[in-house]
C-alpha cells in the first residue's frame, strides 16, 4: 500500500494576508488633506495679493485722472492720461528736491551701512577674541531698543555736534539705526561661508584686509543684496527720524515731502497731484524689489544651508 505524501508545511510560514484596501485608503486621505490645504493656502495668497495690488493699481489709475473724475467716478478708468499731474507734482510740489535729498541720504547711508556692517560681521563671525559675544549681543540688543526713546537725547546730541538739519547728520543717524540688523544678518551669513578659502588666501600671502575685500566679500554677495534691500526699504520709508532731526525745508526727504504735499494739496483740492506724488514715491521701491527679488530669496536661503 502506497503511503500518502503530506504536502510541506508552508502554510504556517506564509505571511498573513495584508489588506489591500487599508493602504490606498490612507493615501487617499492624506492626498485629500493635502489638496484641501493647498487650496486653502492658495486662496489666502490670492486674497492677500488682491488686498496689496488693488490699492496700488487704484493709486496709479487715479494719478492719471483729473480731480472731478477722482471724486465722481473713483473706480472708473481715466478718460485720457493726464500727464500734467505728474509734471505739476514734480515741479510745483517740489518732489524733485525731495527725491534728490532722499537719493543722496539713502544712497550714502546704504553704502556706509553695508560697508561697516559687513566688516563688523566678518570679524565677529571669523575671529575669537575676548568680548566677541558681548559685542555681538550688544548689536542684538540694539535691534530691540525702540527708536522713539532715543529721539530726544539724539536731538540734543546732533544739535551739540552741529549736524542738526544737515544731510550728513541724517546719513550718520541712518547708518547707526540700520547697523544692528545688518550685523546680525551678515554674521550668520559669514559663518556659513567656507573658511578654507580664507585660509588659502592667507597662505598665498594675502593680508586680512585683502582677504576680506577680494575673497570673502564677493562670496557674501547674496547676503549683501538681501540685507541691502531690507535697509533700502526701511531707510526710504523712514519718517520719524527726519521729522525730528531734519526740520529745514531745504533738506526734507521724500517721506516729509509727501506729508507736506498731502496737507497742502488736500486743502487746495489737488487730489490728482497728490496721487501722482504718491506713485512717484512708490516706484523706486517697487523697481528695486522687482529687480532684486531673486537675489533676496537666494540670500535668505543661502544662510540656512551650510
Amino acid at each position: 500500500m502506497k503511503a500518502t505524501e503530506t504536502p510541506p508545511a508552508v502554510a504556517a510560514t506564509d505571511p498573513a494576508p495584508v489588506s489591500k484596501s487599508s493602504a490606498p485608503a490612507g493615501k487617499e486621505k492624506k492626498s485629500s488633506e493635502g489638496k484641501t490645504l493647498n487650496v486653502f493656502s492658495h486662496g489666502v495668497l490670492i486674497i492677500w495679493a488682491i488686498l496689496v495690488v488693488l490699492p496700488l493699481l487704484w493709486a496709479i489709475m487715479s494719478s492719471f485722472k483729473d480731480d472731478d473724475s477722482i471724486l465722481s467716478t473713483p473706480w472708473a478708468l481715466p478718460d485720457k492720461l493726464h500727464f500734467e499731474n505728474w509734471s505739476r507734482a514734480w515741479s510745483q510740489a517740489h518732489m524733485s528736491d525731495y527725491f534728490f535729498n532722499t537719493i543722496v541720504v539713502v544712497g550714502c547711508s546704504l553704502i556706509g551701512t553695508l560697508l561697516l556692517g559687513s566688516m563688523a560681521a566678518y570679524v565677529l563671525a571669523r575671529f575669537d577674541f575676548p568680548g566677541n559675544r558681548f559685542i555681538y549681543y550688544m548689536f542684538i540688543g540694539g535691534m530691540s531698543f525702540p527708536i522713539i526713546l532715543a529721539l530726544v537725547p539724539l536731538f540734543f546730541v546732533m544739535n551739540n555736534m552741529g549736524m542738526l538739519n544737515t544731510r550728513h547728520g541724517l546719513i550718520l543717524v541712518y547708518i547707526a539705526y540700520s547697523l544692528p540688523f545688518t550685523v546680525f544678518f551678515l554674521t550668520s551669513f559669514f559663518r556659513t561661508l567656507p573658511g578654507s578659502v580664507a585660509e588659502a588666501a592667507m597662505i598665498d600671502g594675502a593680508s586680512h584686509t585683502r582677504t576680506f575685500f577680494q575673497v570673502m566679500l564677493p562670496m557674501a554677495k547674496p547676503g549683501l543684496i538681501s540685507v541691502g534691500i531690507f535697509n533700502f526699504l526701511g531707510q526710504w520709508n523712514q519718517y520719524m527720524l527726519p521729522t525730528v532731526l531734519n526740520t529745514d525745508p531745504k533738506y526734507r526727504v521724500l517721506s516729509q515731502g509727501l506729508v507736506e504735499l498731502a496737507s497742502s494739496q488736500g486743502y487746495k483740492g489737488d487730489w490728482s497731484g497728490l496721487f501722482a506724488g504718491l506713485v512717484m514715491a512708490m516706484l523706486p521701491v517697487l523697481a528695486a524689489y522687482i529687480i532684486f527679488q531673486r537675489q533676496v530669496v537666494a540670500g535668505l536661503t543661502a544662510g540656512a544651508v551650510k
